[in-house]
């Protein structure tokens, strides 16, 4: 019996080159300390409006917001995930809340 293990170790796997980043790149890539992923449960949700208010509200990088009207999706990373949560709240119920901390975790630490 073939188990997945046999049959991925039998498909030749593209290699793949180290991509080297500036300092400056670098840099700037952590320059929003946590990564923030959350859910929005709630009614007449609109991921548009929500981009809007986030863009012009909160400071930080990487947004995405998807979704339809009653669930929302939010990814973003910011150095102030309080703010985030805060307003996320006032749209209905949050959870699966994910706040890491980006920082640590280039530095080989639990996020």
């Amino acid at each position: 019996m073939l188990t997945l293990e046999d049959i991925m170790g039998s498909i030749p796997q593209p290699e793949e080159e180290p991509v080297e980043q500036t300092p400056e790149e670098e840099e700037d890539a952590l320059k929003y300390r946590y990564d923030n992923q959350l859910l929005i449960d709630g009614k007449d949700l609109d991921d548009n409006a929500i981009r809007e208010y986030i863009n012009n509200n909160l400071v930080g990088n990487c947004l995405l917001v998807v979704g339809d009207s009653n669930l929302i999706k939010i990814h973003f990373h910011t150095n102030e995930p309080w703010k985030l949560l805060e307003y996320c709240s006032t749209l209905g119920e949050i959870y699966d809340i994910v706040v890491e901390d980006m920082v640590r975790q280039a530095s080989g630490l639990h996020g």
